[in-house]
């Protein structure tokens, strides 16, 4: 597929295996930012199960200078970023490719690139094609030897996948290093790394006895901001050896940051690739949300070793095989480290709100696929919160169906039959099912693979009867999808009284108890349980730990809510009983065009939350955050995002104003920690309550003491000891419109202009700052023109751009039209650019068409605009018109 030619759809049932195989490949760089070298040597293989045809190779921007076949010049030809060779021969043979690229100029930062004076590379899915012509697909699996060669000043770490067995002097002040990775492993996960750069290194060893090299490389000056990334690595070697028996395969791991990636990591074979976003950190730099990031990002690039490397997928359908198997691990993992059952409880409802910000409105949206999508015009489109989150839900259903025990089991199985394989998603729900005979899992294993293959998110209803006179109380279950068939639901709950009792679940039919709470397995349109012996009319506390990704309807009143909020020992729907109740009032005055106001019911709930001396300080925050504007339109069948705005902070200000001496009391009690910065989970529960609190002393302008209280967080913000409280008192005067917010951001630029990372988070907290009369959206814009804006470099486009157009509805969706002109002209200058991060900012659009009037025809307008572009990147074109389409 040419830049300038038609799209193509690649459909999933389309399937076929290469007609060769590679084996092994050897690569040689000559490194030169404007002109490389590449010379690939590979063992190629005639595949017997298909059908005799051409070596087809795929390639893009790379200028080809020789093919060799055993030695010989054979004749070959291109078409469509593809090079032909009619004639291969039938035996195994030796293929030699020999080609120019040139780093300097890929702006799309796919392939081979440079950045900041050294070389990186970025291969998944399809940027080996831009380095050598090759079978750039998942299911070509070889072993690699890379030899590279440069100028030794420049480049003095030469860095490729596995482990390093040669390297010297040469010539003319150059030096070379060769690497061998003794696994097969998919061109997508090829790295190369040549560079300036100083390493951290750790040497530990696994439980099974073998010592491992663990080596994180950074620029000059990021030296000391790499400790939290190393025993972030550390932790999660021995967690994973630990819970699943996967220990550490290469005498050494490395992990090496750049500022300019498309991505936050990659988890190339022993050379992981970061974004320095997801690597570097620092107290004074960092946040603890950065922190807590970081840690899961290094787990989850880590975890890849095994999920992701060692088995790979068959094709770029099955992806969420790697990623949503993998997501789940890095959640369990953050989870076990966190070890309290309340920070657990902390980590899994994060997990939720992220999943309902971005991927609920993805699976109603025009982008909507199924976790394994049928068919894709440009796979970078499709690492989606649908593969990556929904498919990380999907895999804790098989936990929950087979038991945490069982699902050790399973993974056991699953790397027995496939380890050094490329599979799909039914090759790992069977080894599930097979190493769990018996359970709810292999009972409905086919109908449960549904949820690869339906999009769109389930709504369960649930209402229950109670009957005093026999005490039986009968919950019916039922589901839909817009039609499609039922899905396999776990439903986790138990069953509270109006008094706080927890109650005994004896299920009719059933001859053994099973204690206070347990799993119903919903797979038909509707089911019934009956429960006996329920000595008082239950509340029902369903989902729990949200134990499948759908939407519930309970029909429980206000009073159950409060119950269920007071009582419930599950702390998940502690939490989500204090968001439906907000979300019920915020809904109500949306759907009548009526102001919001808040009832003193609610009111006092918050303030017993607020105030209640047994819950941590990191689930009052949670539970004390309104619902984000995203999922607010989620529960709308038509969309007004000014509307949803307005409700929102009504909301806010008048918890600000009635809790106003709870939230003195709360900033009092929380706001200094003794002792250094620690980001454990009491310290960052702490430093989370304070800063709501202080947000909220602070949007309160009218109050008597607002004038002390802006006071106070400007002199917060000049005092900070650590970014948290630095950043969180910065927000709070500019999220409350305080006069002093200019001269604060002005302060803060001044102090970190040097550091990129925390240029972004002040382009980012612009972005983000809350409409008032335009005057954030002509912030932006103008911030567009500031010195340090650049839209080369992805963090920095995301940080501003991003910011507007994807988490600010109310500065982006304007009556004016001038939030949608804004995004097609980012839109188009960032596809002349880098396609990947321009499709990402084309989703902003998704579900234009369930805006009212008049955003509706004005997105329309915009994005026709767009799709009129005759050049447009296949990566933006598939999303403009599938959401063209989705409005016809």
């Amino acid at each position: 597929m040419t830049r300038e030619g038609t799209s193509t759809l690649i459909r999933r049932e389309d399937y076929l295996a290469p007609a060769f195989w590679i084996r092994k490949v050897e690569l040689c760089f000559d490194l030169d930012p404007l002109k490389t070298i590449v010379t690939s040597k590979m063992q190629v293989e005639r595949n017997a199960a298909v059908a005799h045809g051409p070596l087809k190779l795929h390639g893009e921007e790379i200028n080809v200078l020789r093919v060799l076949i055993n030695g010989e010049s054979v004749s070959f030809r291109t078409e469509d970023d593809t090079l032909v060779i009619d004639n291969a021969p039938d035996a195994d043979f030796a293929l030699e490719i020999r080609n120019t690229c040139c780093p300097e100029k890929n702006t799309a930062l796919s392939g081979l690139y440079t950045s900041g004076g050294s070389f990186f590379t970025q291969c998944e899915a399809e940027g080996f094609r831009r380095i050598t012509y090759f079978l750039d697909r998942p299911d070509v699996m070889a072993v690699y030897t890379v030899l590279m060669r440069a100028d030794k000043t420049k480049y003095p770490v030469l860095l490729s996948n596995g482990n390093l067995v040669e390297q010297g002097e040469l010539d003319n002040n150059r030096h070379f290093a060769k690497w061998h990775d003794p696994f097969p492993k998919p061109s997508y996960l090829f790295a190369l790394v040549a560079g300036d750069l100083v390493a951290r290194e750790q040497r530990v060893r696994t439980r099974g006895g073998k010592d491992h090299l663990l080596q994180v490389f950074v620029r000059r000056g990021d030296l000391e901001k790499t400790e939290h990334a190393m025993n972030s690595l550390i932790a999660s070697m021995v967690w994973d050896e630990a819970r699943f028996k996967l220990p550490l395969d290469l005498e050494r791991f490395m992990v090496v940051g750049v500022s300019d990636f498309n991505m936050g990591a990659m988890e190339n074979k022993g050379l992981n690739i970061f974004n320095t976003s997801a690597l570097l950190a620092s107290p004074a730099t960092s946040t603890d949300a950065d922190f807590s990031r970081i840690e899961s990002i290094v787990a989850h690039e880590y975890f890849h070793n095994w999920t992701g490397n060692r088995v790979t997928c068959r094709d770029w359908f099955q992806l969420s095989l790697k990623e949503g198997l993998t997501v789940f691990r890095d959640q369990e993992f953050s989870m076990d480290m966190a070890a309290a059952p309340s920070a657990r409880a902390v980590c899994r409802i994060q997990d939720v709100r992220q999943l309902r910000a971005m991927q609920f409105p993805e699976d109603s949206g025009a982008m909507a696929h199924p976790v394994r999508p049928d068919s894709y015009v440009e796979i970078n489109n499709f690492y989606t919160a649908t593969v990556y989150e929904k498919g990380a839900e999907v895999v804790r259903m098989y936990q929950t169906l087979v038991g945490r025990a069982g699902f050790e089991k399973g993974m056991t199985l699953y790397f027995e039959r496939h380890d050094g394989q490329a599979v799909t998603c039914d090759d790992f729900a069977q080894a599930m099912a097979d190493a769990n005979p018996g359970s709810e899992l292999t009972k409905r294993l086919d109908a449960f693979k549904r949820w690869y293959s339906t999009p769109g998110t389930p709504r369960v209803t649930a209402r229950g009867s109670y009957d005093a006179i026999s005490r039986t109380y009968t919950l019916t279950l039922s589901q839909q999808n817009n039609g499609a068939a039922p899905q396999v639901i776990p439903v986790a709950m138990g069953l509270i009284g109006h008094g706080g009792q927890v109650l005994p679940l004896e299920l009719q039919g059933e001859a053994e108890y099973h204690g206070n709470e347990r799993v119903l397995v919903l797979d038909q349109a509707e089911q019934s349980f009956t429960f006996l012996n329920v000595f008082v009319e239950p509340v029902p506390s369903l989902l729990r730990g949200f134990s499948a990704p759908v939407l519930l309807d309970d029909g429980l009143s206000d009073a159950d809510l409060l119950t269920l909020l007071t009582h419930d020992t599950d702390a998940f729907n502690r939490w989500e009983a204090g968001q439906r109740l907000a979300l019920n009032r915020i809904l109500a005055a949306v759907r009548s065009g009526t102001p919001l106001q808040l009832d003193a019911a609610y009111v006092d709930a918050m303030r017993s939350v607020l105030n209640h001396p047994q819950l941590d300080a990191a689930f009052k925050e949670l539970a004390l955050t309104l619902p984000g504007e995203a999922y607010i339109a989620e529960q709308l069948d038509v969309v007004d995002p000014q509307a949803i705005h307005a409700a929102v902070e009504a909301a806010q200000l008048q918890l600000a104003q009635a809790l106003r001496a709870d939230w003195v009391a709360a900033f009092e009690a929380n706001g200094t920690i003794a002792g250094g910065y620690q980001p454990d989970p009491v310290s960052v529960g702490k430093r989370s309550l304070a800063n709501l609190a202080l947000a909220m002393l602070v949007l309160d302008t009218q109050a008597a003491d607002a004038a002390v209280w802006q006071g106070r967080a400007y002199q917060r913000f000049k005092d900070a000891g650590n970014m948290t409280d630095r950043l969180g008192a910065l927000a709070a005067l500019v999220n409350g419109g305080a006069g002093l917010a200019d001269s604060a951001l002005e302060r803060f630029h001044a102090l970190f202009k040097a550091d990129p990372l925390v240029v972004d988070k002040w382009f980012a907290l612009q972005g983000r700052a809350p409409e008032r009369e335009g005057r954030t959206f002509a912030k932006v814009k103008a911030l567009l023109k500031h010195p340090d804006f650049t839209l080369k470099n992805p963090n920095r486009a995301r940080s501003l751009i991003f910011s507007l157009c994807m988490f600010n509805p109310a500065a982006f969706h304007r009556a004016d039209a001038a939030g949608y002109v804004f995004w097609a002209d980012q839109v188009l200058a960032l596809d002349a650019i880098n396609p990947q991060v321009a499709g990402r900012l084309a989703r902003a659009m998704d579900r234009w068409t369930t805006l009212t009037e008049p955003y509706r025809p004005a997105a329309l307008e915009a994005i026709r605009r767009v799709a009129a572009k005759p050049d447009l990147s296949p990566d933006v074109r598939e999303i403009v018109e599938r959401a063209l389409a989705s409005g016809s």
